[in-house]
């Protein structure tokens, strides 16, 4: 017989990307409350880049998330 788990006993994940598009200050309000929702550390995003659109950012989460 095999030692390894079955899938029911062994959680598993996916990686999924977050990506959020906007004026600096929007982005930042938008990081700090899925922080407060305990869903992502800021420091967890990317550093913004420009988009090429004026006033306008883009930051990227990459996150581990149970299927």
């Amino acid at each position: 017989m095999s030692a390894s788990p079955s899938p029911r006993q062994t959680p598993r994940y996916e990686t999924v990307r977050h990506l959020v598009f906007g004026s600096i200050p929007a982005v930042q309000s938008t990081i700090k409350l899925l922080y407060r929702l305990n869903y992502a550390e800021p420091n967890d995003w990317s550093q913004p880049m420009p988009t090429g659109q004026p006033n306008e950012v883009m930051v990227v989460l990459t996150k581990k998330v149970r299927r």
